[in-house]
């Protein structure tokens, strides 16, 4: 006997796991956007994509949170197209025609500053980084945007807080948000709240068109690896340690440390 509603089509239905990934990563995305006040009524978002797992899962988050949310913003993705040898143009161009939303390439060629300004065998991660950064500032006013997205991660979070503690004796980690030193820029970090091995598990089902990075990725002996591996081993061993990592970032007891400067010793 037939019900009176529509078949549904098995093949339309999403795998559960990828239901249950989705949902916890856009909680997470939505309670970092809440913490850190990210986005707000008229903003115009520029979401920075460069083909990785990370930049396309915060773009699929953001368009998610964009109907769902209580007030309205727009999205527009930005590629830097660095020159890399090999790079296929095409896969975002068309990946972003699919999604019928705003978008633009910017083709610079920092691929070929970075491998001449730095020597063989050395990271080109730094300057890199730079470059990239003063490129995506200048598009955004260029474009008009009011706040600049970026997919670092959680992962990507306690990796630099133990990069800044081992090598450069700093208790420093990567800002959720952030305003630029010139003040025209405000940088946010949607994942932040969001582990690295969710977000891969998320492209493999979403079949996102990954785009490699053979500038920085494949570099052997680089120290954020090594970090990486450390925190992997962790995981791996005590589970729920690095959780625990970034939680303490987001309660900190300024007086039972030793800076100074942020505590006023000399008040007790």
């Amino acid at each position: 006997m037939q019900s009176g509603k529509p078949a549904v089509d098995a093949s339309t239905l999403e795998p559960p796991n990828l239901a249950k990934i989705g949902r916890r990563i856009r909680a997470g995305v939505g309670r970092a956007v809440s913490d850190f006040d990210m986005i707000e009524a008229g903003d115009r978002v520029m979401v920075c994509l460069s083909g990785g797992a990370d930049s396309y899962t915060m773009l699929d988050i953001l368009l998610h949170l964009q109907k769902v949310a209580p007030i309205d913003f727009e999205l527009v993705a930005v590629n830097l197209d660095q020159k890399q040898p090999g790079f296929p143009g095409r896969v975002l161009p068309d990946y972003l025609d699919e999604l019928g939303i705003e978008y633009r390439i910017v083709e610079e060629n920092t691929y070929g500053v970075v491998k001449r300004l730095v020597p063989q065998g050395k990271t080109t991660c730094s300057l890199c980084s730079r470059l990239r950064r003063g490129v995506l500032y200048r598009v955004a006013g260029e474009i008009g945007a009011s706040k600049i997205a970026l997919g670092h991660h959680a992962d990507d979070i306690v990796e630099t807080l133990f990069l800044n503690l081992f090598y450069n004796s700093r208790l420093k980690a990567m800002p959720a948000k952030l305003r630029s030193d010139d003040g025209r820029n405000i940088v946010i970090r949607p994942l932040a709240y969001v582990r690295e091995a969710s977000i891969k598990q998320f492209a493999g089902l979403r079949r996102f068109p990954i785009i490699p990075c053979n500038l920085c990725g494949s570099q052997p002996n680089l120290q954020r690896q090594a970090i990486k591996a450390m925190l992997q081993q962790w995981d791996r061993s005590y589970p729920g340690r690095v959780d625990n990592i970034l939680k303490s970032m987001c309660q900190v007891t300024p007086s039972h440390l030793l800076d100074r400067d942020l505590f006023d010793f000399g008040d007790i």
